[in-house]
């Protein structure tokens, strides 16, 4: 599949109409009439699991952190996808239903999650659930899913080397984000040396790991330098010391929640800024820019697939949208964004298989095309990851990225051979 093949003029129509639209006339008629609804697609046929589902409503759940260091980036997402899920049921909801949701607080806490996410699975028997930001999160409720045959929409740029029927990741796995991030930098930069840093967690480190193959056997490049620090670490000194000594083309930042604010603050505090280092990271976008302040990360490069600044008129009216529910000083980050699409993409999954059922959703997500995202346009792959671009932004004093570079559609590959 090419990406000249997938994009074309008419598919480009704003969001505002699609919200008002729906992929198919027959869901037009339901939209319009709930009896209709009720009519065509029956409660006993489109829901045969026991699931949430009555005849005029459908209940989903959302787990995320809305307390604890994660809040940081997990608000965006709430924010997101309860935003999705009031244009989705303005235009009728899904299959005439309109949508209810039960929010959980995951609290930053690993076994919480999976407590919260059994919770929702066998005591309030979702149709789906929207959530999760960590990995180590995600490794906790995963076993939960497939023991009860859940439906998990997770949002956030990983490590891949995962791939399930009961997750959707409309996020990027790792060869989307972090191989065609170092490739452009160490073309840019001509960097040849990094010093690697991150959060003490799964992501982190295997990210790691695939950023070191990459840099050692393709780019043939040095790693100088390894670190790694707890959840909400907040005393940067001797690594920067450290850094310092080590004189690296590029520092690779993958450090996540309130950390980052500590971090970056302490390294312009150091002297470590823009005009004299290169900073790349993969974990901060506009949500973290929020708390960390655009002057203390002034000139450094986040590699992302979505920023605020695209433009282009889905991600226009999304943003609209968005600061119009959450006000004009709000911000929309890469996860936000991708949380975006979850409601999204579950409801395109329902109405193609006509069915809540957790096993159709399943098999029908494949090839769902979302022209309408904000980043451009998604298609959900047969792996259960979505075709996307990978875009490098540079950050302004201002807490916006200037995009600098833009790849074609990447097709997702949660088991890159020679990076396991």
């Amino acid at each position: 599949m090419k990406p000249t093949t997938i994009i074309t003029a008419p598919e480009r129509i704003p969001l505002r109409r699609f919200l008002i639209a729906s992929t198919a006339a027959i869901t037009l008629a339901l939209q319009s009439s709930p009896s209709l609804a009720g009519e065509a697609y029956p409660t006993a046929k489109v829901n045969t699991t026991g699931l949430a589902v009555t005849d005029d409503t459908v209940t989903v759940g959302q787990l995320h952190s809305a307390t604890g260091t994660m809040a940081i980036s997990e608000t965006g997402s709430i924010q997101a996808e309860q935003l999705a899920i009031d244009q989705i049921n303005a235009s009728g909801g899904v299959l005439g239903r309109k949508i209810k949701v039960i929010v959980e607080d995951g609290a930053s806490d690993w076994p919480t999650f999976a407590e919260k996410a059994k919770k929702l699975l066998v005591n309030d028997k979702v149709a789906s659930v929207f959530g999760c930001w960590t990995s180590a999160s995600r490794k906790a409720v995963l076993p939960v899913f497939e023991k009860e045959n859940g439906m998990l929409y997770y949002p956030t740029f990983y490590e891949g080397l995962e791939q399930s029927k009961n997750v959707i990741y409309t996020g990027q796995e790792a060869t989307q984000q972090i191989l065609a991030g170092l490739d452009w930098i160490a073309k840019e930069k001509k960097a040849k040396s990094f010093y690697l840093i991150g959060s003490d967690y799964i992501w982190p480190r295997t990210s790691s790991k695939i950023a070191r193959k990459h840099i050692e056997n393709v780019l043939k490049g040095t790693v100088v330098g390894e670190e790694y620090y707890a959840l909400g670490h907040t005393q940067f000194g001797s690594l920067i010391n450290k850094i310092k000594l080590k004189k690296p083309d590029v520092i690779y930042a993958i450090i996540v929640g309130g950390s980052n604010v500590s971090f970056y603050k302490q390294l312009k505090a150091a002297g470590i800024t823009s005009d004299k280092w290169t900073v790349l990271t993969i974990s901060v976008t506009e949500d973290e820019v929020l708390g960390i302040g655009g002057e203390n990360l002034a000139g450094f490069y986040s590699s992302m697939k979505y920023f605020q600044s695209l433009d282009n008129p889905n991600n226009k009216a999304f943003v609209e949208a968005f600061k119009s529910k959450y006000g004009a000083k709000s911000v929309i980050g890469d996860v936000t964004q991708a949380g975006y699409l979850g409601p999204w993409l579950w409801k395109l999954a329902v109405e193609k298989a006509g069915s809540f059922d957790i096993d159709k959703i399943a098999a029908a997500s494949p090839g769902i095309e979302f022209t309408q995202a904000p980043e451009g346009y998604v298609k959900v792959h047969p792996n259960h990851h979505l075709w996307s671009k990978l875009r490098i932004g540079q950050w302004g004093v201002e807490g916006q990225a200037k995009v600098l570079y833009e790849s074609g559609l990447i097709e997702p590959d949660p088991f890159p051979k020679g990076y396991q």
